[in-house]
């Protein structure tokens, strides 16, 4: 079961996520989102449990718990949406067409 976890501290670390959830069952990953140019915390993360049962009382008892100073909110993660890709480059503000001197 993959759990999606807010609100964290920005100290937070994959290590530290991964001992919160460790009594629950056998976890095989978990991770803070980091933000790419910074490397700082954006304050969720997200932690894998082979075990679905294990993953609900995981979601039961720690949704709604304070952590290092901060109240998580614990859920179950969506499955990520396929987004459309943006295209970069170009300068396509719409318009269209040369534009024409007019004597």
């Amino acid at each position: 079961m993959n759990i999606f976890i807010a609100g964290l501290s920005f100290k937070v670390n994959d290590a530290d996520l991964a001992n919160l959830f460790e009594e629950y069952g056998t976890i095989t990953s978990a991770k803070v989102i980091t933000d790419r140019q910074t490397g700082r915390s954006k304050g969720y993360g997200f932690v894998e449990l082979e075990d679905n049962e294990a993953g609900e009382k995981a979601i039961a008892e720690l949704n709604g718990a304070e952590y290092d100073g901060r109240t998580i909110s614990v859920s179950e993660a969506k499955p990520k949406e396929e987004r459309p890709r943006r295209e970069f480059g170009g300068n396509n503000r719409g318009g269209g067409g040369a534009r024409r001197n007019r004597y």
